[in-house]
């Protein structure tokens, strides 16, 4: 079993206890991450019994999870456990919250229904007040899973019940921290926050109340306290990953103070001096060099082992000189971006699609010159129709979960024809949601036009930039592996090339930069993303180990490669 440092010294009665929304912070937590009590039946009622034990948030199939036992998708998984409500905790609502559960939810507080929700990567809350006992006395919490895994329409990233090569282990159930908190009766349930570089001014839209009192800090210092919806940023600072600073926010409603914070930014397009299309950053064309990043470990698989191992991840990145990550196929908890927000990473966001079954035609047409239309849903397996309203339902709740995130530069709806469809209409549709990213649509291939960029996975054909009307950008590339005895999952081995020492790996990672990347740049490449940040199972692609134990390529070096990856 390959374990992390992090999974090594795990608490596992109280794992992941931070603080899970640090954009939006309430004074009230109650942290119901720990062992909890499970089932696993083949029938659809309530269980009389819980035989077993698993530690919340790792999914039974992880080592972490104290289980380590595939859910089918003819399985029901049922969670249990007892809690109180302290005395004077409760200020009017109590509610209880899920980073994510994997597929289909449904919760009962003592033996009654609650609700239901449906999407394994996004979170979603549930008012409780009317279900619970009196503050001091025993309450029971319930949650019923089922996922279908690759065998539905629902959304599963790269989850594979017969794991691979590039697919990954299944898993199922509650992967993300479960938290309750309370509020007044009447109270500020959500902000979205959207700073006008341009303007030097910052916007507020409340949610559930406008009677807000805003209060703006700079380093500590109250530079604003207003009730008005936008207000004007004194001497405004910028974001970036070479300054990163951020605003901290103060929102007084309904006798509450809730702290959050927010960047001066703005992600757009531009031609620069020499007249070439491409990424700009706070007005100036800017350079996205970043690395594939599939946010999974040995342990938890999607679940991190604890907080302090995805800040690793990105102040691994950022110390080898790399300024973005593209986080894929997967939606992390909010600390990771609060974490790319502080160190100052950029962020492309893949979002997480499902379908029908990822068709091997769909990914090798494009090798010899054909672009399927995505219109036609058969093309990419997407005839169901109730799929693709769970498509862009999902859509919409991963835009309004991750909107006040000023690391996330681009939204890319669609991986490489996986669940691929009216990609031009989701363009259309995203522009409407939010006009201030930048948007990938068709990660890779079938480019049906509507997109701000050109974005091309190169792997085994010579790099070639083309000058376009649209930045050009190399969205994948590279996946060099080599294998580090002792540090790896299992005894595969996937990779596009194979290097068995560091140094003839560092030898060949510096040529595809300095021959191939680098002098390309200036032709009108305006961004890449090597593939990978870590290994993730049979992939030995990453310029870490799966553990993260190991790196591959000192980051020094990779550091001094990187000074000359940027226009």
């Amino acid at each position: 079993m390959l374990l992390t440092k992090w999974g090594k010294n795990l608490d596992c009665e109280h794992p992941l206890q931070e603080y899970p929304r640090p954009q939006f912070v309430r004074d009230s937590y109650i942290n119901l991450n720990g062992k909890w009590n499970f089932a696993i039946t083949k029938e659809d009622r309530l269980p009389t019994a819980y035989p077993g034990n698993i530690i919340v948030p790792f999914s039974p199939e992880t080592p972490l999870s104290g289980v380590s036992r595939v859910i089918h998708p003819d399985d029901n998984l049922f969670y249990q456990r007892n809690f109180t409500i302290p005395e004077g905790f409760n200020k009017g609502k109590v509610f209880i919250n899920f980073g994510a559960v994997d597929q289909v939810a449904k919760v009962w507080i003592n033996n009654k229904f609650v609700g239901e929700h449906i999407g394994g990567y996004t979170p979603f809350t549930f008012d409780i007040t009317k279900f619970l006992a009196h503050e001091g006395d025993l309450n029971s919490i319930i949650v019923q899973v089922k996922d279908y895994s690759d065998t539905s329409s629902y959304s599963r990233g790269k989850q594979k019940i017969k794991r691979g090569g590039i697919w990954y282990s299944p898993q199922s159930g509650i992967w993300q921290s479960v938290w309750l908190e309370s509020t007044p009766k009447e109270h500020l349930s959500s902000v979205k926050i959207t700073p006008d570089f341009d303007k030097k001014t910052v916007e507020f839209e409340y949610f559930g109340t406008d009677d807000v009192e805003v209060l703006i800090y700079d380093c500590g210092e109250l530079i604003a306290d207003t009730t008005k919806h936008i207000v004007e940023i004194p001497d405004a600072k910028s974001w970036s990953p070479e300054s990163p600073f951020l605003y901290d926010v103060e929102f007084k409603a309904c006798g509450e103070t809730i702290k959050s914070y927010f960047g001066m930014r703005k992600f757009s397009l531009g031609i620069d001096e020499k007249g070439v299309k491409r990424l700009f950053l706070n007005n100036e064309p800017y350079f996205h060099n970043g690395l594939l990043d599939q946010g999974y470990y040995p342990d938890g698989f999607l679940t991190p082992p604890s907080n302090d191992a995805m800040e690793a991840d990105v102040l691994f990145a950022k110390a080898a000189g790399f300024n973005m990550l593209r986080k894929h196929i997967k939606i992390e908890p909010l600390l990771w971006y609060h974490y790319c927000d502080v160190h100052g990473i950029l962020v492309w966001q893949d979002m997480v699609n499902g379908g029908g079954e990822y068709g091997l035609e769909v990914s090798v047409i494009p090798f010899v010159g054909i672009t399927l239309d995505d219109r036609n849903y058969r093309n990419f397996h997407r005839s169901d129709l109730a799929g693709r309203k769970m498509y862009y339902n999902e859509l919409n709740e991963t835009i309004n979960h991750l909107y006040n995130c000023p690391c996330i530069a681009m939204w890319v709806p669609f991986n490489e024809g996986w669940g691929q469809f009216d990609s031009a209409k989701v363009y259309k549709l995203l522009k409407e949601m939010d006009p201030t990213r930048v948007i990938d649509t068709t990660s890779g291939w079938h480019d049906m036009g509507a997109s701000d960029v050109v974005s091309k996975h190169i792997y085994f054909t010579p790099i070639r930039v083309k000058k376009s009307s649209r930045p050009y950008v190399l969205s994948e590339f590279g996946g060099f592996s080599m294998r580090v005895e002792n540090h790896t999952f299992n005894d595969k081995m996937f990779g596009y090339k194979i290097y068995k020492t560091k140094e003839s790996l560092t030898k060949a990672y510096s040529r595809l930069f300095n021959k191939t990347i680098i002098p390309q740049i200036k032709d009108g490449l305006s961004a890449t993303v090597y593939t990978q940040l870590t290994d993730v199972e049979d992939e030995l692609n990453g310029l870490m180990t799966y553990d993260r134990a190991v790196s591959k390529i000192d980051i020094d070096e990779l550091r001094k490669i990187n000074e000359n990856v940027k226009l």
